[in-house]
């Protein structure tokens, strides 16, 4: 490997004053920055030099219980609430399609008999495929409150061993794989054909990326089909209107849909969850009025026999007719990927009480009144509304149609943010939206290409029906996906035995397959758009992914502990270890900044740093950021300071929420700050325990206690102000030269142990310069590697090479910016 090392110009030191805390910066909730004043104080009690010898690197809490990604938990009132909300966001899509099922699914008057037999396997493929199947099942199956197929897959790769991980999942995701002995013999079989199969692990990923495709490539037609639905009902109203004017108003509602995305989903589904509820009062209650008016025996359909019949007397005809079927549910996949957003206790909640029994009342009342009037299948809801009632009910369905494309849009921004978390795709921008419920999520540059794509779709195609036509193959294909993945899920996590869950598995996939391909029949018509941009999509997520598990293979020759890499010798000076040579480091004066992307091993860029300079700063600290999902930290828990195993080298690990934000006007003041408050921290602390165990004098004790009852700092026992008021000269004045006495094991001399040594180091290294010292990892193609691997490195290193590093927003200072370039090779 080759370094180059860049400068930003000539490096010239600044200064500002340590204990001013608004200077040093920090983390804040973004809408209450502390303004809070800083108070001297100075103590005239003693500390103890400490003999702490430096032999292992420490782990100070740096993985945390509430590091690990977790479920939120709501209260009664919250929950009811998230079923308000989700009304007006996931049941759009699935809401709104009594607007054109029996138009789909027949193309000339039907006649009585099929009539009863297409609403049998309407209302049965409602309660089957979206009440037993997803509201009841699969929606348990969530990771952590996230839904969707990939996050089945996650869950999955959690249980199993079925993927190379991220180093930085260690502090973030809990790995929970059940004991062997836990498992039946069943489940421990299948467990151990997915681990050791090369095939299956990679087909499970295959499935998870292309089930995150397939749902946003329905995203861009969702929209389109919805709005463009509903702006056909002008023809009712105005009938000699130009397809151009319906075609405007269309394109110009979507503009709108996507350009009110960033006020995010609570203040975006508290307004549209009227409109859903009103709208489906209007099927509801149309539905009454029509099966009391026309034909209430149209009820017998809730008798499955009539779906069966259908389907035999029809033949091959009412097996393409499913195409037209499958719109009844359409939008299910988003409503489990929509959960991370609302809970699934609240889709259940809103489904079962209100959703579904309003579905069933609005197709019954259609099929009643076209069983009166055949030709009313054409435009069922406009022509089956109540006299007098089409215009109201036209312009409701017109707001529900824009809301119905909101269950997609949120949808992707869910899996967008589940597939960047887990490297399948460059981290991106995302905007958390509420601070109340964590799940709530706004990704710009996604809303902004969604928006295009969806425009253009609605232009070209300019009618449901050519849309009809590309739509729903992948919803099957999702669905039939969200079968399999739940029922390995039911087997590796669950634990049930795996001959009990074959049968149910089987049953639901006969449907979903019958529907599939039916489905199928689509491809020429249209539905070749959304699979071949759902394999697009496909392909991008992998070879991220891809290349992002070569880079952690290359990286690992750097994931170990400082001692893997440096040494202190006997005189107190470093040297490299005995694998890299031997060769002694010379010192730099200065404050070295190191950052670091894992917050666990050494950083990649100290270590290639000291191994091709053979040089270290006097004072080292690797700075490191981890976003929590959690709207703020709190003040105790944002920082963890720990000293590691060679002389004066520190990690300091920032933790922050979504809405926090990390204000670093002179960084180095807070990391100066930090580190100087853990060492202070930790004599006093030992200090203490020294003096409890040898009954030290009373006064002593004392002054110790008054120190412990001013503040709770980090889980510590001193007040932050008073930290940052100790100078570390005066403190090293008044410590007694001969009050500890070294400890054999310390492996270098005692000066370089002792509490003072260490503040002093601090502060002259601090004093005398600082240097933020950044890594920027080049990565070329290993000599010999086959042509195919060599043109998938290639394209993940260009899309690499174009995404921005999330350094680059802590707006440091470039004048004291040192870049380390190094290479590695895939």
């Amino acid at each position: 490997m080759d370094s180059s090392i860049h400068f930003a110009d000539q490096l010239r030191p600044t200064r500002s004053n340590v204990s001013q805390h608004n200077h040093a910066g920090g983390v804040y909730p973004i809408r209450v920055h502390s303004r809070s004043r800083v108070h001297k104080t100075s103590f005239d009690h003693k500390i103890n030099e400490v003999d702490d010898p430096d032999g292992e690197d420490e782990d100070a809490g740096l993985r945390n219980e509430g590091d690990y990604k977790s479920r939120q938990n709501f209260n009664l009132r919250q929950i009811f609430f998230l079923a308000y909300q989700s009304v007006g966001v996931i049941y759009g899509d699935i809401g709104t399609s009594p607007l054109y099922v029996f138009s789909s699914t027949f193309s000339s008057a039907p006649v009585h008999i099929d009539l009863l037999g297409a609403l049998s396997l309407i209302i049965w493929s409602i309660t089957l495929m979206v009440t037993v199947k997803y509201v009841l099942i699969v929606l348990r199956a969530d990771n952590e409150g996230e839904g969707g197929t990939f996050s089945t897959y996650s869950l999955l790769s959690r249980y199993a061993n079925i993927s190379n991980r991220d180093p930085r999942e260690a502090t973030m995701i809990r790995m929970e794989r059940h004991l062997t002995d836990d498992l039946s013999r069943s489940n421990r079989n299948v467990r151990s054909a997915i681990e050791k199969s090369k095939f299956f692990r990679g087909l499970l990923k295959t499935i998870g990326v292309l089930a995150v495709s397939m749902v946003i490539s329905d995203g861009i037609l969702t929209p389109a089909q919805s709005v463009l639905g509903a702006v056909q009902g002008l023809n009712v109203a105005v009938p000699d209107i130009s397809k151009s004017t319906v075609v405007g108003v269309t394109c110009a509602i979507l503009i709108l849909l996507f350009v009110v995305q960033p006020i995010g989903v609570t203040k975006i589904s508290v307004v549209f969850a009227p409109i859903v509820i009103v709208w489906l009062a209007f099927n509801a209650g149309f539905g009454i009025y029509n099966l009391a008016n026309y034909d209430y025996r149209i009820l017998k359909a809730f008798n499955p026999y009539y779906a069966f019949a259908y389907l035999v007397r029809n033949k091959e005809q009412g097996w393409r007719s499913l195409g037209g079927i499958l719109l009844s549910f359409t939008g299910v996949e988003a409503l489990f990927a929509d959960i991370g957003a609302f809970s699934r206790q609240a889709v259940q909640l809103s489904w079962l009480g209100y959703t579904y029994p309003c579905l069933l009342l609005a197709y019954s009342g259609q099929a009643a009144y076209i069983s009166r009037f055949p030709e009313a299948y054409s435009n069922p809801f406009y022509n089956a509304a109540p006299k007098g009632w089409v215009i109201p009910s036209l312009v409701i369905a017109i707001l529900a149609a824009v809301v119905a494309s909101q269950a997609i849009i949120t949808a992707t921004f869910q899996l967008m943010a589940q597939i960047m978390k887990l490297s399948y795709f460059p981290q991106i921008k995302v905007v958390h939206t509420s601070t109340i419920y964590h799940g709530q999520l706004y990704v710009p540059a996604i809303n902004w290409l969604m928006m295009v794509g969806t425009v253009l779709v609605a232009g070209i195609y300019n009618n449901t029906t050519s849309l009809g036509n590309a739509y729903g193959v992948c919803v099957m294909f999702v669905t039939f996906f969200d079968t399999c993945m739940v029922t390995l899920v039911a087997i590796v996590v669950w634990r049930m035995k795996a001959y009990l869950v074959f049968f149910p598995w089987l049953i639901i996939a006969c449907f979903d397959g019958t529907f599939l391909s039916s489905s199928l029949v689509k491809v020429p018509d249209g539905a070749w758009f959304t699979l071949a941009l759902s394999c697009v999509l496909a392909a991008v997520f992998i070879l991220w992914r891809f290349g992002k598990e070569q880079q952690w293979f290359a990286e690992a020759s750097d994931r170990f502990p400082t001692t893997h890499f440096v040494a202190t010798r006997s005189d107190g000076k470093l040297q490299l270890s005995e694998r890299f040579g031997e060769k002694t480091l010379s010192s730099i004066e200065g404050f070295g900044i190191f950052f670091d992307k894992a917050g666990e091993t050494t950083p990649i860029v100290f270590s290639n740093f000291i191994r091709k300079l053979v040089t270290a700063p006097e004072v080292i600290v690797f700075f490191h950021l981890r976003p929590l999902e959690t709207p703020s930290v709190a003040p105790e828990n944002r920082y963890s300071v720990s000293r590691l195993a060679i002389p004066n080298c520190y990690r300091l690990v920032v933790r922050h929420g979504y809405m926090d934000e990390v204000i670093t006007p002179d960084l180095a003041s807070l990391v100066f700050e930090k580190v100087r408050h853990h060492i202070v921290v930790r004599a006093l602390d030992t200090e203490k325990a020294d003096a409890v165990t040898s009954g030290a004098d009373a006064r002593d004790t004392g002054t110790l206690e008054h120190l412990n009852n001013t503040s709770k700092i980090s889980g510590k026992t001193l007040e932050p102000d008073h930290v940052s008021s100790l100078e570390p000269s005066s403190l090293s004045e008044v410590v007694p030269t001969n009050s500890a006495t070294p400890s054999s094991s310390s492996n270098f001399p005692s000066h370089l142990n002792t509490t003072s040594s260490r503040l002093a180091a601090l502060e002259r290294a601090y004093n005398h310069e600082i240097l933020y010292i950044v890594g920027k990892e080049q990565m070329t193609v290993k000599q010999g590697t086959n042509l195919v691997r060599k043109w998938l490195l290639e394209a993940f290193l260009f899309l690499r090479e174009n995404t921005r590093t999330k350094v680059a927003s802590l707006g440091l200072d470039r004048e004291r910016v040192i870049e380390v370039g190094f290479v590695k090779e895939v």
